[in-house]
């Protein structure tokens, strides 16, 4: 009766990005900062792109619902740290810690996925000029979103049906300002050895091909251009450099976190701050100062 009480946890600890008092004032207003231009820059493209008939394109569509992702991943764990930096007390309940792995996962796996399928875009757009609008028709943008989403549901699902009914025990503390399933793992009271490879395998294959895909469609799609294409290759450029630049922003810190054999603390901070914070801020900028489209419909917009 005694061991299974103790594998009973109705809440973790969470130890947070510093101990200072100071330091957690100042990450207060900062983060707090980043998180509202976060969404208020996610949602006005998501709103631009609606409201402005010269943005009806598939690649614009994919873009908005890149941004809906961004706003829904920013919003799984920032509420929380920004509020747990009032806290002297740092908790989080059982229940809720596993709703941050489920959707944390849920939309960090549709975005890997929605990368691809805008890459897939371009490719179709740059490569195949002729079969554009047949190829991608009303049919295929919507089967691709929704592809997406069902890939990271799946992929979410799978994961927390690894960790939920595990036995935990003993510390209770997370080093980090969210519930992660490597940081989760470590307070499981049995050998967790296959099931981190299960998981790792899960996580980090899907991010890796993913990223190889993109890399691979991107090369592609620029050596052709650069081959025929000698007054087209700027803007070509341009827009793969901006979808290029989101990808490694983007799947950089999740192959490291879920690949990388050596788990450094302060690193694997760093890193989920990048991922959970930064890129969804950085998505938005991107796309917006390097796309004439979007910053000529935000100019008619103003004026």
């Amino acid at each position: 009766m005694e061991e299974a009480n103790q594998s009973v946890v109705f809440e973790f600890i969470i130890l947070g990005l510093c101990d200072s008092w100071e330091l957690q004032d100042f990450l207060l207003v900062i983060f707090s900062s980043l998180y509202l231009i976060t969404i208020l820059g996610n949602i006005f493209i998501v709103i631009i792109i609606i409201t402005n008939l010269h943005l009806h394109s598939p690649m614009y569509f994919l873009l908005a619902n890149l941004s809906f992702i961004d706003f829904c991943l920013s919003s799984v764990t920032t509420p929380k740290m920004i509020t747990d930096f009032l806290k002297e007390n740092k908790t989080i309940s059982f229940g809720g810690c596993m709703c941050q792995i489920f959707f944390g996962h849920f939309f960090g796996g549709g975005e890997m996925v929605l990368l691809v399928s805008m890459a897939y875009d371009r490719y179709v757009a740059i490569c195949k000029p002729l079969h554009y609008s047949s190829i991608m028709n009303r049919y295929m943008c919507i089967g691709l979103v929704m592809t997406s989403w069902i890939i990271g549901f799946v992929h979410s699902a799978s994961q927390l049906v690894m960790i939920a009914k595990l036995p935990f025990c003993g510390p209770r503390e997370l080093d980090s300002f969210f519930c992660d399933i490597p940081l989760v793992i470590k307070l499981v009271c049995i050998d967790t050895y296959i099931l981190e490879m299960l998981i790792n395998a899960n996580s980090g294959v899907l991010a890796t091909i993913c990223f190889i895909l993109l890399l691979s469609s991107y090369s592609h799609i620029l050596f052709i251009v650069c081959l025929h294409s000698k007054g087209g290759a700027s803007k070509a450029l341009s827009t793969c450099t901006a979808h290029i630049t989101v990808v490694v922003l983007f799947f950089g810190p999740c192959i490291f976190i879920y690949l990388w054999p050596v788990s450094i603390p302060w690193v694997d901070k760093f890193l989920a701050v990048f991922y959970a914070v930064i890129t969804p801020l950085l998505n938005p900028a991107i796309y917006t100062l390097r796309n004439k489209e979007i910053k000529n419909a935000i100019k008619r917009l103003v004026c």
